[in-house]
């Protein structure tokens, strides 16, 4: 079964855009290796917020898939556009399938909605050296809890710190 990683970048209050949904505060640390990263995932799954951010085009080289009561799949080939009431149906048989990792790119509501699904098998955070004060939370509006176990951390100079979790099934 393919895991499904939520990977983001935040800053160090948990917000992961701006009020407006900008991240040009993000740190892009020259030291930070995403090729491997890039080699390990073969699909991304974004909310249309997230897409819209990332300039409404597909990832190259990778199954875009963007969750929206919104958007038509016409104006966007390349795309495939889910309904957000299908996530958890989508995304259980796309970890069904072969291949490589999953990619749940930003989208703190998209996140959610998987996490309390059980369809999160990782949580990869990218903690930013800024205090932002309002934004867009990591997680608005988790559920349940969902028990971490740290297996990976990484410093940069820029101040940037990587952290990646597994999520634990059963909780001790």
């Amino acid at each position: 079964m393919r895991r499904n990683r939520y990977g983001v970048g935040m800053s160090l209050d948990a917000f992961i855009a701006d009020p407006e949904g900008g991240t040009g505060w993000l740190v892009m640390d020259a030291e930070y290796d995403q090729k491997a990263f890039f080699a390990s995932i073969d699909t991304v799954l974004m909310g249309r917020k997230t897409f819209e951010v990332a300039g409404k085009r597909p990832y190259p080289g990778l199954r875009t898939y963007v969750f929206s009561r919104t958007l038509r799949p016409d104006d966007f080939p390349g795309v495939t556009i889910v309904s957000p009431e299908d996530a958890v149906s989508t995304v259980a048989a796309l970890r069904a399938e072969e291949g490589k990792d999953i990619w749940l790119c930003g989208g703190g509501e998209l996140f959610c909605s998987l996490a309390a699904a059980d369809l999160v098998d990782t949580v990869e955070v990218g903690i930013n050296p800024i205090l932002i004060g309002q934004g867009v939370p990591l997680a608005p509006a988790l559920p349940r809890s969902v028990h971490l176990e740290l297996t990976k951390h990484e410093i940069y100079r820029s101040g940037l710190v990587i952290l990646i979790y597994a999520v634990r099934r059963d909780p001790a």
